[in-house]
């Protein structure tokens, strides 16, 4: 399991792949300068 960020920690460079056969990669594509990111697991 990887650490957990802390306040002041970049974000890792992650690619994720989303429903349609998009994906997005993190933090390359967030234009602002303050992101949230939010995890959703979906169904339980």
């Amino acid at each position: 399991m990887a650490d957990k960020l802390n306040m002041g920690d970049s974000f890792p460079s992650i690619t994720l792949n989303l429903v349609g056969g998009r994906s997005v990669n993190l933090p390359a594509d967030l234009d602002a300068k303050y992101n949230m990111v939010l995890f959703y697991r979906g169904h339980w």
